[in-house]
């Protein structure tokens, strides 16, 4: 994922403190319904990739597969992050409306 503006959209909601990261927080806030966006690592496991694959389908929550781990952490300001939740739903739209060429208005 070279897309800097998803990049500065996850940086923007870990600054306002409106993500989780970590498969097992990702997976408790899902399940608390407390997730509207799921990214993971293109360099996460597989068994990770398929578990939230089926964890957000089960949930109806979105998931993007993008970006690697070193750079999606950097976004976040942390190290060795694979999964991260977006915990806000106008973040969230935002992030998938670029993904899907898209542009945010605002």
């Amino acid at each position: 994922m070279n897309n800097k503006k998803i990049l500065g959209l996850i940086g923007f909601a870990a600054r306002a403190r409106k993500i989780c990261f970590g498969a097992d927080s990702v997976e408790l806030e899902i399940k608390k319904r407390k997730v509207y966006l799921v990214i993971v690592a293109t360099d996460a496991s597989d068994r990770s990739k398929e578990k939230f694959e089926k964890m957000c389908e089960q949930y109806k929550v979105p998931i993007m597969i993008e970006g690697e781990i070193e750079i999606l952490s950097q976004a976040i300001g942390k190290s060795n992050k694979a999964i991260i939740g977006i915990k806000d739903r106008n973040l969230a739209n935002g992030i998938q409306k670029i993904k899907n060429g898209g542009e945010v208005i605002g």
